[in-house]
């Protein structure tokens, strides 16, 4: 932290791998031992799974045939859902990488979001301006309408229809571009000009506010309940940030609609996020690369420190669970971490200058081994994010920094391989976890085959869905 307007002095993480603009990046939930993970979505089409901490790669979620706008993993941290170009929201399991549900639209996908404390339940939209909310674990899955495909590994996918899932309020105003899930039945995205407040059980917005310029980033920040504190902005409860033109607004209360502040800047907002503990925010400044950090108790003018690394617009800005970081994702293609603590953390020593070996937190998947499943593999540590192939036949080198358009079918011409039994290292992480571990590592992910036949008509009955919401504490207080 900066202290007595002194700049502070250490180096960001950069995480390279991605080989195009970075829209969006993501926080898991806190675990158990204080480990958290980070989640990017990229306009090459290929979301990544990251160590929370350090940025070092774990895994890379191969299956979209267009560009990915949003990725978040869900509060337990077992699944990962991605919104995506080519007309989808894709289900993965944040364990191996394996492709469990698409979620067909109409139209591009931008936006998904889980509830704060439910995973098997998701929100999407996009260009199609209509909020659905899928069931990711219904006995409805076995209707005829739900198709099924499966690899050659043998891993089924089931591809289920947009006319299964529950439209909530009216067609938006525009495209919806971001969704948030503060708590209960009260969902809020953000559409052109337009923000909303949604009630899930009665399916219509009960607020509308609209900015005099569209809404850029809608983000909700929360601490883990380890770290929250009545003494926090918003008194321990998320807080909802929006940066729409020049102007960042904050929302709290318990379903996030009563306006905490407002700030107006002497330049425009491409995306704001808030530290709850410190009191300040930053923004990636538009147009501009750099991230301005604000005093929360001044008037908008009062600059902390800049933040100066990235080559081009700042799309993302997030706190990690414990406060101690944040990290940025920009158009040119990388995520940089920032430290956000006085002491020693993660990679961070010395007064927080970042070890040179590490200060690169670079996936070394430039050269991506596509070995066929009979040969013998061995892996080693993930610290290490390497990979040793020992007598591989018929391997693919595959080089992501190929540009990919956003809606094609990226590598159509590859037949994609995946390494299912690596040597396990004695020292391999719990497979409770939600990381490739050295039992699981998939160093790509086959993409399913075409549906043999098209979706069927039929209609689906809302009760079971809300009774659903009901068992799980998406009711009324």
């Amino acid at each position: 932290m900066a202290s007595n307007g002194e700049p502070r002095q250490y180096l960001p993480l950069t995480c390279h791998g991605h080989s195009r603009p970075v829209p969006h990046i993501s926080f898991s939930s806190l675990e158990k031992d204080g480990d958290y993970f980070i989640i990017s979505a990229c306009k090459d089409g290929n979301p990544m799974l990251r160590h929370g901490r350090t940025g070092d790669w774990i895994g890379t979620f191969i299956g979209h045939k267009g560009a990915t706008w949003q990725a978040k993993l869900s509060p337990d941290n077992k699944t990962a859902a991605s919104a995506s170009a080519d007309f989808s929201t894709k289900v993965w399991n944040a364990h191996t990488g394996e492709m469990l549900l698409v979620l067909k639209h109409d139209h591009v996908v931008r936006a998904v979001a889980f509830p704060l404390n439910i995973s098997d339940i998701l929100a999407t939209g996009g260009h199609e301006k209509i909020l659905r909310i899928w069931d990711l674990k219904s006995e409805d899955h076995k209707d005829d309408r739900v198709t099924t495909t499966t690899d050659e590994n043998g891993r089924k996918t089931l591809h289920i229809p947009p006319e299964m899932a529950h439209q909530i309020g009216e067609v938006h105003p525009d495209t919806i571009k971001f969704i948030v899930w503060p708590r209960q039945i009260t969902i809020i995205t953000a559409a052109g000009k337009t923000l909303r407040w949604h009630d899930v059980s009665t399916r219509q917005h009960y607020k509308e506010e609209v900015f005099d310029s569209e809404i850029k980033s809608c983000e909700l920040v929360s601490l883990a309940p380890q770290y929250t504190s009545p003494t926090d902005i918003g008194g321990g409860q998320p807080v909802l940030c929006i940066a729409a033109g020049k102007k960042v607004c904050f929302y709290g209360g318990a379903d996030c609609s009563q306006k905490i502040k407002e700030f107006n800047l002497p330049h425009g907002v491409a995306s704001v996020g808030l530290d709850l503990k410190n009191k300040k925010f930053v923004v990636g400044e538009e147009p501009g690369t750099w991230a301005r950090v604000y005093d929360w108790d001044g008037q908008g003018t009062q600059e902390i420190d800049i933040m100066k690394g990235h080559h081009g617009p700042i799309w993302c800005v997030q706190f990690s669970p414990d406060g101690k970081l944040y990290a940025t994702g920009s158009e040119d293609g990388t995520i940089r971490m920032w430290k956000n603590c006085d002491e020693d953390y993660g990679l961070w020593r010395d007064r927080g200058v970042a070890t040179a070996e590490k200060a690169d937190a670079n996936p070394q998947h430039s050269q991506t081994v596509l070995a066929s499943t009979t040969t013998q593999t061995s892996i080693t540590p993930l610290s290490e994010i390497s990979v040793n192939v020992a007598k591989v036949s018929q391997a693919t080198v595959r080089d992501p920094q190929k540009p990919a358009d956003d809606n094609i079918d990226l590598d159509a011409s590859l037949h994609w391989k995946t390494i299912l039994s690596p040597v396990a290292e004695e020292s391999s992480p719990s497979p409770q976890k939600p990381r490739f571990n050295d039992e699981h590592l998939l160093i790509s992910f086959s993409p399913p085959k075409s549906p043999s036949r098209p979706m069927s008509p039929g209609s689906i009955k809302m009760q079971n869905f809300l009774r659903k919401l009901e068992q799980q504490g998406l009711s009324h207080d």
